[in-house]
C-alpha cells in the first residue's frame, strides 16, 4: 500500500511556494515606501478609476466594506487619499488620490514590474504567457475575483 502523497506532488504546493516568495519580496519593496501590498492595490485602482465611493472600491477588489474602510483610514492618515462627504447625504463618501498618492503610484508600479522581472524574467516570453493564460483560465473557471492583497 502506497503512503500518502507528498507535498511536492501537489500543484498547489508549488503555486504557494512561488506565490509566497513573490509576495513577500514585493511587500518588502513597497514597505520601503511606507505602504502595504493591500494599500498599493487600492492606490493602483484609484489611479485608473478616479474618484470612487468605498463601496465601488470594495466591489471592484472583491473585499468587504469593513476591510476597505480600514485601508481608506490608513491611506488617509498617510495623506495618500482624500475622503469627501456629500453635503446632502453625509453617509456618501468619495475617495480620490492626493497629489502625493498619484505621484507615488508610478514608483510602486515600477517596483511591481521589477519584482515580476526578478522572479519571472528568466523564463522566455512564450512560457510566461502560457503560465499567465493557464492561471487566468483557472481564475475564470473558479470565478476568483478577490484581489490578492496579502
Amino acid at each position: 500500500m502506497a503512503g500518502p502523497s507528498t507535498l511536492e506532488t501537489h500543484l498547489g504546493y508549488w503555486l504557494r511556494l512561488v506565490s509566497n516568495h513573490v509576495s513577500q519580496a514585493f511587500a518588502q519593496k513597497v514597505a520601503r515606501h511606507g505602504v502595504t501590498v493591500a494599500e498599493w492595490v487600492v492606490l493602483r485602482r484609484l489611479f485608473d478609476g478616479g474618484t470612487q465611493p468605498p463601496s465601488a472600491i470594495a466591489a471592484n477588489l472583491g473585499m468587504t466594506r469593513g476591510a476597505i474602510s480600514k485601508l481608506i483610514d490608513r491611506l488617509e492618515a498617510k495623506m495618500l487619499i482624500t475622503r469627501t462627504h456629500d453635503l446632502a447625504d453625509h453617509r456618501f463618501q468619495a475617495i480620490r488620490l492626493t497629489e502625493r498618492g498619484r505621484a507615488l503610484v508610478p514608483s510602486l508600479a515600477a517596483l511591481a514590474d521589477a519584482n515580476d522581472d526578478e522572479f519571472f524574467g528568466d523564463i522566455d516570453l512564450a512560457e510566461r504567457m502560457m503560465v499567465e493564460t493557464l492561471l487566468r483560465q483557472i481564475a475564470a473557471r473558479r470565478d476568483l475575483r478577490t484581489a490578492p492583497v496579502d
